[in-house]
């Protein structure tokens, strides 16, 4: 928590704390040289007095030992008050801070619509969440960690707190109005439960499951998801492309690689680059000559996909095309056709 005031609470409990070691340090001391106690007695006897239980002494005192007593109570009275206070309006001050942010970041979730939720922010969830942030993708998080919400949540990133498996939660985080989600929690049963519950709450929606058993990829598509993805194998066959295609591999790797909108690659709808009530071709676009991206695959109204398409194909209402380019060329691309 980076709020000025709480670290002021801080820094006043950290002097009552050090208050209240220097009166139980001078008690000590005073009733271990002044009563003559031994260390355990004079221990006993500072904390009994600060805490104004009224125990008995351990021997009678003499009149050193009770005047030093008095200005021991009238001491620990004051320092004492002083921390429980301190600490009471700490407690409560960083409660009613959580409670202004967690309205507040649930208010911007609200305002929310078309955004992609990510359900669980392990590995694969990190690794998603930065990748829509380099392409400026709307997305929520959900999680159940408490620690890991506190550890981020100061990057700006919207979290939800709670379990994906519970619909209220879903909710929370704007299901309803949600384009896709993304469940990357650990458990593949959890990804089922979650796959079913959002599939049922939003039928149009885009749902892409993480799964660890090669088993529980047809029961996830049978539950509702649209792309089940295994990182295992998935690392496995990258490892062995390395072996077999080495340098392919490597400028695939570099196309995927994204940052500070580090982007090399595009898919951009057709919608987006003119009027389709004006039938055009790849070549009436003239990408390369606008932006310097090139056309490297098409994905037609049925959802075919052509790789390296030819220049006389028709770009028809419903389809995509995917360009490539040098980071600063997308860049030209998205601002010469107001893509966001």
């Amino acid at each position: 928590m980076n709020n000025p005031l709480i670290r002021l609470f801080r820094s006043k409990i950290y002097t009552a704390f050090v208050l209240l070691f220097l009166v139980l340090c001078i008690g000590v001391i005073g009733y271990k040289f002044i009563s003559h106690y031994s260390w355990i007695d004079a221990i006993y006897m500072t904390v009994i007095t600060i805490t104004t239980v009224g125990f008995a002494e351990v021997n009678p005192l003499d009149t050193k030992a009770k005047i030093f007593t008095i200005f021991l109570i009238l001491a620990s009275v004051v320092i004492v008050g002083y921390a429980i206070s301190i600490i009471t309006e700490y407690i409560l001050s960083k409660n009613h801070f959580e409670d202004i942010k967690q309205r507040k970041m649930q208010k911007k979730i609200d305002a929310m619509s078309n955004h992609i939720i990510i359900c669980g922010y392990g590995r694969n969830g990190k690794q998603a969440a930065q990748k829509l942030l380099a392409y400026n993708k709307p997305f929520v998080i959900i999680e159940r960690d408490k620690d890991i919400i506190e550890k981020f949540q100061e990057e700006g990133i919207p979290f939800v707190f709670g379990n994906a498996n519970e619909d209220e939660v879903l909710f929370e985080a704007g299901i309803e109005r949600a384009s896709t989600l993304i469940s990357a929690l650990p458990s593949d049963a959890d990804n089922l439960f979650v796959v079913l519950s959002a599939r049922q709450i939003n039928k149009k929606m885009t749902i892409i499951s993480r799964a660890s058993q090669e088993t529980s990829y047809e029961k996830l598509k049978l539950a509702g998801a649209n792309n089940v993805i295994l990182p295992d194998r998935i690392g496995g066959d990258h490892m062995a492309s390395l072996v077999v295609v080495p340098d392919l591999v490597e400028f695939i790797d570099n196309l995927g690689i994204v940052g500070e909108r580090n982007i090399n690659i595009e898919e951009v709808k057709v919608e987006q680059l003119y009027n389709v009530s004006e039938e055009k071709t790849i070549r009436d676009l003239d990408l390369r000559k606008k932006t310097g991206c090139t056309v490297i695959g098409f994905k037609d109204d049925k959802g075919e996909y052509i790789v390296n398409p030819e220049a006389d194909t028709k770009l028809v209402s419903g389809s995509k095309i995917i360009v490539l380019g040098r980071p600063e060329q997308i860049q030209k691309l998205n601002s010469e056709f107001n893509i966001a």
